[in-house]
This record gives C-alpha cells, sequence and structure tokens, in this order.
C-alpha cells in the first residue's frame, strides 16, 4: 500500500457537529498513520494491494473524564459506542454501495466489523495520537486527551479506500440522520 499524500483538493477541515445530548462530534479524514502502512495486511487481511486508503477519526465527546472505571462511565462509552457503530456501519454501506472498500474498526475490540479480522488490532487512540497529534495519558488503559474536552473524547475509526472529498460528502449527509448536525 502507498503512503498517500493529501493534495489541496482533497484536503479536508474537520467536521464539526453537535449531538442531539449537545455533546460536540470532529470528524476528519486523513492519510493512514505509519502503524496502518507497515501492519495494513495484519489488521485487515483482506485489504491487499490497495493504492491509496484513508483514515476517518471520529471523535465524540463525552459527558465524563474517561480515565476511570465507574457503571456511569462504561455505560458513556457503551452509548458512544452504539452512536459511532450506527453512523460508521451508514457510512460504509454507502461507500461499499458506490465501489469502495471501507470498513469501521470495533472500538472495543480493535478488529473490523465488516471484513475478516487479521492477526492483529487496530489501535484507535495510537493511530489518533499519531495523525492528529493529541497526547495520551497512561493509566489502566490508554486515554486520549483532547485540546478541548481532555479526556472527555470516545475516539472511533473507519478506514476506505474512497477519496476525501466523497467520505467527506457522504458524511455530511449521513451525520444529521444520526442527531449530528
Amino acid at each position: 500500500m502507498a503512503n498517500a499524500t493529501l493534495s489541496l483538493s482533497e484536503q479536508t477541515c474537520p467536521i464539526n457537529l453537535v449531538g442531539e445530548t449537545g455533546q460536540a462530534v470532529q470528524i476528519s479524514i486523513h492519510p493512514p498513520s505509519h502503524y496502518i502502512c507497515a501492519n495494513c495486511e495484519q489488521i485487515l487481511p483482506d485489504w491487499k494491494n490497495q493504492a491509496c486508503i484513508w483514515v476517518v477519526i471520529v471523535l465524540q465527546q463525552s459527558r465524563y473524564q474517561l480515565v476511570k472505571r465507574t457503571t456511569a462511565i462504561e455505560l458513556e462509552k457503551e452509548r458512544l459506542r452504539e452512536n459511532f457503530m450506527r453512523f460508521g456501519c451508514d457510512l460504509a454501506f454507502k461507500l461499499r454501495d458506490c465501489g469502495y472498500l471501507t470498513d469501521l474498526i470495533d472500538p472495543r475490540t480493535g478488529y473490523p466489523l465488516l471484513s475478516r479480522p487479521g492477526k492483529i488490532p487496530h489501535n484507535d487512540t495510537a493511530v489518533v495520537q499519531a495523525l492528529l497529534n493529541y497526547p495520551v495519558m497512561k493509566n489502566k488503559c490508554r486515554v486520549l486527551i483532547h485540546p478541548l474536552w481532555g479526556a472527555a473524547v470516545y475516539p472511533s475509526i473507519l478506514i476506505s479506500a474512497a477519496p476525501p472529498r466523497i467520505i467527506a460528502t457522504f458524511t455530511k449527509e449521513i451525520a444529521p440522520l444520526h442527531g449530528w448536525n
């Protein structure tokens, strides 16, 4: 897989949205991180010989700082995971219907939802850290630190062979269907 770079015509600014509960959602499209380039066939074994892939980062603001394990925080993480899975499936299937190989990574397991899982899981936090240069706090698990939300951020990843402008167009069409405006 070739490491792609965004041309000026394909650069996308983050898509900033607000969910029905008032928490922010940020979506951005990036060339793959070094980790994804080096391990693509071990993460997504059916994606051999893909000339160009893109990483869609979906960051949802949490109601809580995600630094402890409490019942409320675990329920919040499950709510945010479900939000991503609903949105991600709609986006992935729309892109697939147009002929673009696309998959979303289950934030809980690190494995693709629509493709055969590989030998190693994907690490959403590490990829967001690499692509957005956000710091990570290490406690029992790695917690992303957003510049505005602190540790109240839930990262999710979708990977696609679609061009960024198509991903962005479909994202803007689908997001409102999920209460993200």
